[in-house]
């Protein structure tokens, strides 16, 4: 990628492909967040949300969708490094410095923040979409409307379960990324689309603020609930999940009984692990 190549796109059309593939990719998030909140709804409503997305969408149509959010994804990075090009080529180093000191602390990182959330989507799609990190977890059943799905609510549970406490503190921590880098997107669509002046800037920031932080609250309250229900047995039925897990052989389809609401925890981390294959 090189400055050539970015002068071949004009500044205003790298600035409006980035904006309007960010209001895309933006609205996507919210709706992944709220169908992620059917956890605190049922295991019923849960596993209908998941069965609905993979199995009721015309597959030709669910494919159209990925691979059109994957092309706003790269089309949104790639106008990213372009305009990043183009900035420092045109900008005197003074000039740099003294934009660097007013610069918030999202926008001077957003690259940065960008490419961990990269990774981590990868790490997410791996671990809960494809399940190739987990393969047992296609093991988890749920009978549904005289159907057997897979029971996503269960994993769910199990993935954020203290057992993977790495991993739900990187999806915290990605989420919270996720928020900082919105925080700013959504002020630079504002201002790219030339809805943002003077007298309503504060209020643009405080709608972007607002707008990461329920998401940030969304997303990382799924991980949250898990693990507080572990010891506290409230929000979410962790511990009679997990409780079934532990006699389970990750290999047999399980089904898992959620009117056991009153099942004690007693897993033993080290045993869950030598079932994951772990040391």
């Amino acid at each position: 990628m090189s400055l050539r190549t970015s002068r071949k796109i004009p500044s205003l059309v790298k600035k409006y492909l980035m904006a309007l593939t960010g209001i895309a990719l933006m609205g996507f998030v919210f709706a992944h967040m709220v169908g992620n909140l059917q956890m605190f709804v049922s295991p019923e409503a849960m596993n209908q949300y998941a069965y609905f997305l993979h199995h009721v969408i015309p597959s030709p149509l669910r494919w159209a969708f990925r691979l059109g959010l994957l092309l706003m994804v790269g089309l949104h990075i790639w106008m990213a490094a372009l305009l990043k090009l183009e900035n420092r080529a045109a900008r005197p180093q003074k000039y740099v410095v003294n934009r660097w000191l007013q610069a918030s602390s999202a926008s001077r990182y957003m690259g940065i923040s960008g490419f961990i959330l990269l990774v981590y989507i990868i790490f997410h799609l791996l671990h809960f979409t494809v399940q190739s990190l987990h393969p047992e977890f296609q093991m988890l059943t749920y009978e549904m409307e005289e159907k057997t799905v897979q029971d996503v609510y269960a994993m769910m549970i199990y993935g954020f379960s203290s057992q993977f406490w790495y991993i739900s503190g990187f999806y915290i921590i990605a989420m919270g990324l996720l928020c900082w880098h919105l925080s700013h997107g959504a002020n630079s669509i504002f201002q790219t689309l030339g809805l943002r002046n003077e007298r309503i800037r504060y209020h643009l920031h405080e709608i972007a603020w607002w707008f990461g932080t329920i998401l940030f609250l969304g997303f990382t309250s799924i991980p949250f609930a898990v693990l507080i229900a572990e010891t506290s047995n409230i929000l979410l039925p962790t511990q009679p999940v997990l409780a079934q897990i532990e006699t389970w052989d990750g290999e047999s389809p399980i089904i898992i009984d959620y009117s056991q609401n009153e099942i004690p925890v007693q897993h033993s981390p080290r045993h869950l692990s030598r079932k994951m294959g772990q040391p």
